[in-house]
């Protein structure tokens, strides 16, 4: 068994499993008692409480560090947690006045939710105060942080009460793309539950794998479990095959059945609920390879996406299902439901007769049959579904709940439609977008998160009515592992990003400070790495893109831009003012400075106002192999006096071959002497289909 911080989380347990966020009362530290309310986080405590006011005096631990639970007579959780203390190295208390004295009262009086505690630290011992076996285990992860894991001669007295902002507060793994142990699933268990976070959601299934036993379909793990490729990257860009599991080269691997009760049990005595994912109908190229009849053409390789039109899907989606909740107590199965491509419906012959039968006018109606009918077979055994917000097109299913990341638009949605939702948007909880200057990190699938980005997060928007926010069950962050192989790799990315999601997910906004939770974030850190962990080192941060921290100034900024070729609708930065604003972008396309063209050319006029000396004209690009976002094949650049005739000026090629991996910037250049009003820009597209062109700004000089 792997250890985080010493003994401190050999055994530990997390949080009860809560269908609706927690709604604390208002705590104040003001209302806590005479004392000085600290202006930051207690040192190392992550997340932040919603109080904690300094006393005077310090505590002193025994050794051993002695403790007594008390709880009502039978309460099996109660029992759990001595259980886990006792692993701690800590000792029952015989005679005598323990260290540590745990109350969990049903009725206790002050304790606002179920998962909220209170600590207080005097000098003659420890006292917690709880509703459940759960919120004394979050007061004993806050003790461990305040103890450094156990070896503190002295403790400062202080009072803490707190209490979680929302009930959902979550982590995506995702073992299909490179399959991770049982050892390394436990390992972030533990992490997690130091944290405060409490659902774990296990990406099982993808075409990249297939990594739970069933047993009705054995064909799925002796096969579709394994590839002939070293890595993701490798496979995805050969010929995506699979191979059988005895055939030398295979490389993946699955969870049996004892393994996967082993990990639902380790994470249930840290209150972790572990909730699976089955991806329907689409990402299922690894289904369709193993049973080819699933798909619409019947053949191996033909299909990534199930055919709903063959009632055969259904039965196997059905008994997997059932297997799969004989595994997961979880109160939601995930059911993925995404990136669908749904283009061989169009032409099957089973999908078009079931559209025709159940009066559906297109495929995305089709997906939405698919998704509702799969929702009355959960519910008939006791379930709720959950799956990407992708769920909606075609009709939501009336009791599904929404997990929404591609933006919080599509949880919005379903909020005003009455329904729950988690917020995952990409641009702050997808973890596997790089955490640092890009060409300081490895290489990944593009973009920029940074630490601070992810604690910006901020759930809740303003127009939001308190109904609403009830519908909003919490956030969660997401680690997909296309380009993570290693293990050491996937916690360098998770740690320490995944405290700020945390933090975000506990804490109250008031409560938040990024430098002082910077400052706690390098000390957790620092255990982490000491106890075998892998985190980004968060001390040689080099931070954004340094051109993009200032304002441009040229002769161009604030000049009108008119538009030949439109930008594209997901990622207009500032509209038709981007081009001139005089804000330069950051590392990713997504920080809404870039300008997104998709599948065309870029072609724009600049009117200068007047005709004047021009010596320079600009504009950056960037390219990002992973996310298909490639440098124009050249750019044009034109001057003119009246608007009407227009003179080359220059033409740019580009020099950066597609197959580059590597996130790069190229700006493209006209360098010389003419008189000029207008100035036309035109970036030719490469010409990959799903291309993107990414610009920030036009810069004359």
């Amino acid at each position: 068994m792997r250890r985080i911080l010493g003994r401190g989380l050999a055994v530990l347990l997390s949080v009860a499993a809560v269908s609706a966020p927690a709604q604390p009362e208002t705590m104040r530290p003001e209302t806590v008692g005479e004392g000085t309310p600290e202006a930051a986080a207690p040192r190392g405590v992550i997340p932040v409480p919603v109080s904690d006011v300094r006393r005077e005096g310090t505590f002193r631990p025994g050794e051993p560090f002695t403790y007594a639970v008390r709880a009502p007579h039978g309460d099996v959780p109660a029992a759990e947690l001595a259980a886990c203390l006792d692993g701690l190295g800590w000792r029952q208390a015989g005679k005598g006045r323990p260290d540590l004295e745990i109350g969990i009262d049903p009725a206790a009086r002050g304790i606002v939710s179920e998962e909220a505690y209170r600590l207080e630290i005097a000098p003659r011992g420890i006292a917690v105060s709880a509703r459940t076996a759960a919120g004394a285990f979050y007061a004993v992860q806050t003790l461990l942080q305040l103890m450094d894991d156990g070896r503190a001669e002295e403790i400062a007295c202080r009072t803490i009460e707190d209490a979680p902002r929302f009930a959902y507060r979550g982590f995506m793994i995702d073992v299909s793309r490179h399959f991770r142990s049982v050892e390394f699933v436990k390992r972030q268990i533990d992490a997690m539950a130091l944290f405060k976070l409490n659902r774990l959601h296990m990406h099982l299934t993808d075409g990249a794998g297939w990594r739970i036993e069933i047993d009705r379909y054995p064909r799925l793990t002796e096969f579709a479990a394994w590839r002939p490729y070293e890595d993701w990257q490798s496979w995805w860009e050969g010929d995506r095959s699979y191979c059988e599991a005895d055939d030398p080269r295979a490389r993946g691997g699955f969870y049996t059945k004892e393994e996967i009760r082993e990990i639902v049990e380790y994470a249930r005595l840290r209150h972790i609920e572990v909730i699976p994912e089955i991806e329907m109908p689409g990402h299922s190229e690894e289904v369709t390879a193993a049973y080819p009849e699933l798909g619409c053409h019947g053949e191996p390789y033909r299909d990534g996406d199930l055919c709903p039109g063959n009632e055969r899907t259904f039965e196997f989606l059905e008994n997997v299902l059932l297997e799969v909740m004989e595994l997961f107590p979880s109160e939601y199965i995930h059911i993925g439901g995404d990136e669908a491509g749904k283009s061989a419906w169009r032409d099957c012959a089973k999908c078009r007769e079931r559209m025709r039968s159940e009066g559906l006018k297109d495929v995305d109606e089709l997906q939405s049959y698919l998704i509702h009918r799969i929702e009355r077979f959960l519910n008939a055994h006791g379930r709720r579904l959950l799956g990407w917000d992708e769920i909606l097109d075609g009709g939501l299913a009336p009791g599904a709940t929404v997990m929404s990341w591609r933006g919080t638009e599509g949880g919005l949605k379903a909020i005003r439609a009455g329904q729950q939702a988690v917020f995952v948007p990409g641009e702050f909880c997808y973890l596997d977008y790089t955490q640092d200057a890009p060409f300081t990190q490895p290489l990944s699938i593009g973009g920029y998160t940074p630490l601070r980005k992810v604690y910006s997060f901020e759930p809740v928007p303003a127009e939001m009515t308190p109904d609403e926010e009830r519908l909003l069950l919490g956030v969660q962050a997401n680690l997909w592992a296309e380009w993570i192989p290693t293990d050491s790799h996937y916690e360098y990315m998770m740690w320490p990003r995944l405290m700020a999601l945390a933090e975000v997910a506990w804490s109250r906004p008031e409560r938040k400070d990024y430098e002082a939770f910077r400052q706690r974030a390098l000390q957790a850190s620092e255990q982490l790495r000491g106890r075998g962990y892998a985190p980004f080192d968060l001390r040689t941060e080099y931070g954004e893109r340094p051109e993009s921290l200032a304002p441009k100034h040229h002769l161009a900024e604030g000049c009108p831009v008119s538009y030949a070729t439109p930008w594209h609708g997901n990622y207009p930065a500032s509209g038709a003012a981007t081009l001139t604003d005089g804000v330069l972008g950051g590392w990713t396309y997504g920080d809404r400075r870039w300008q997104g063209f998709l599948d065309s050319d870029m072609d724009v006029t600049v009117d200068l106002g007047r005709t004047m000396p021009v010596r320079y004209v600009g504009a950056t690009f960037m390219q990002s192999a992973g996310p298909y976002v490639w440098m124009p094949r050249e750019a044009e650049i034109y001057g003119s006096e009246d608007g009407e005739r227009f003179t080359l000026l220059a033409t740019v090629h580009n020099d950066v071959p597609p197959a580059c991996p590597y996130l790069l910037f190229k700006t493209f250049a006209y360098t010389g002497e003419t008189r000029a009003r207008y100035v036309r820009y035109v970036a030719r597209s490469g010409g990959i289909p799903g291309g993107w062109l990414f610009v920030d700004e036009i810069v004359v000089q």
